[in-house]
């Protein structure tokens, strides 16, 4: 059970870490800086990142314990992890971009994360109803 706990801790650990390096990631445009000089072009892949990652880390949950509430745990603490730099910003700056690219981060990374929990949810209730059919 610890080992379990454990491993649910790291996915907490990484989803936090996750919402932050998105954060980062997030004002990386085709300016020449970073990446080439295609006119300025935003470049939101942590929209990107935060779908695929969020959807594998509430699976990973959900394997440690099938119940919405382990399973959710991840995309909670991300976007607990995404409020608490929209309150306060490391060393008073904003990181947060009040544009369409955070829009379409926190519903690229919620949406799937909520699906996947709609999924474990549907699971468990086919798993409870098998139990109560006796089969």
């Amino acid at each position: 059970m610890s080992a379990e706990r454990g491993y649910l801790g790291g996915l907490l650990v990484t989803s936090a870490v996750l919402a932050v390096f998105e954060l980062f990631f997030l004002p990386l445009r085709f300016d020449g800086t970073a990446l080439p000089d295609l006119g300025g072009w935003p470049f939101p892949i942590s929209a990107l990142a935060a779908g695929v990652t969020l959807w594998w880390l509430v699976g990973e949950a959900a394997k440690v314990a099938p119940r919405a509430s382990v399973a959710g745990a991840p995309l909670w603490v991300w976007l607990g992890t995404l409020l608490l730099f929209v309150v306060v910003g490391p060393g008073g700056d904003r990181i947060v971009l009040a544009d369409w690219r955070m829009l379409l981060m926190l519903g690229a990374g919620a949406f799937p994360a909520a699906f996947r929990i709609g999924d474990v949810m549907a699971k468990a209730a086919i798993a409870r109803a098998k139990e109560g059919a006796g089969g």
